[in-house]
């Protein structure tokens, strides 16, 4: 009588690690990293194919180890701060700046207009339990940066798909166009042509879906200089249609008053020339 052969299993191939993601906050109010979370179903997604090795927002890992991705939001703005983003760095193949605050300083980098000193005594009751650095800078001043994401907060559908795309080993795609495009395609009036209103939309990057536009609102710029904004000319332009000096340095110095092209456009109106 013949035997059957024995079944022999194939020998089961190690499961390939997940690339390690990590989410680090410095000086900001959060937002950002809620966006994060705010992708709820997407964020699921993610989590199947990263390993969320750091992300203090939404676990408890400690930091150790190596990344593959990090994700930094805020600004730095003490020693504590210029060590830990060098230390990120070190640790991760892949760093990219969230929002404002990481790119450019954000709302805290209005503070390098003044004196640091007289703020704090100001804010603070007891100043000397405060330890900053001279100014705020972005993470872009002390170490290398793969990728700027802008906006305050970011957008968590560009998020998801900044992701996407590192993940595959592709580099990322960030439109740069100016805001008043995304309002023609969406077919919104022009508050700045029909109503004369102070808007920033010719000057900003797009990403926000034109969310104020689509209410009736001006842009605030919250999304940073376009590419090649000519926001000189556009200060210029809101001068004409009676917008105040005052009125035209504040919406340059919100939330990206760092940014080059803006920090111009907001000095031509208080007599600096840069």
């Amino acid at each position: 009588m013949i035997q059957p052969l024995p079944i022999i299993a194939e020998p089961s191939k190690p499961r390939k690690p997940r690339p390690r993601l990590g989410v680090f906050k410095f000086a900001s109010c959060d937002g950002c990293q809620l966006s994060l979370l705010d992708c709820e179903d997407q964020l699921l997604d993610v989590a199947e194919k990263v390993e969320i090795a750091f992300f203090r927002e939404a676990t408890r890992r400690p930091l150790e180890g190596t990344f593959d991705v990090a994700l930094v939001e805020g600004s730095i703005s003490n020693s504590e701060q210029e060590a830990a983003i060098r230390d990120v760095r070190a640790r991760s193949r892949f760093l990219v700046c969230l929002g404002a605050c990481a790119s450019h300083g954000g709302i805290q980098a209005l503070r390098n207009q003044s004196k640091s000193e007289e703020l704090i005594r100001i804010v603070y009751a007891d100043p000397s339990t405060i330890e900053l650095l001279d100014q705020s800078h972005p993470a872009s001043a002390y170490v290398p940066v793969d990728l700027e994401l802008p906006g305050c907060p970011i957008n968590k559908d560009q998020l998801i798909e900044v992701l996407a795309w590192t993940l595959a080993g592709a580099r990322p795609m960030i439109h740069r166009h100016a805001l008043c495009l995304e309002c023609k395609r969406r077919g919104l009036v022009c508050v700045l042509v029909a109503r004369g209103e102070p808007c920033l939309g010719p000057a900003t990057s797009t990403g926000c879906g034109a969310i104020c536009m689509s209410y009736d609102r001006p842009c605030f710029g919250c999304y940073g200089p376009a590419e090649k904004p000519n926001a000189s000319a556009l200060a210029a332009r809101l001068a004409e249609l009676g917008a105040a000096p005052d009125a035209i340095r504040r919406l340059f110095q919100t939330f990206y008053a760092t940014a080059p092209d803006f920090q111009k456009a907001s000095r031509i109106h208080d007599g600096t020339r840069v």
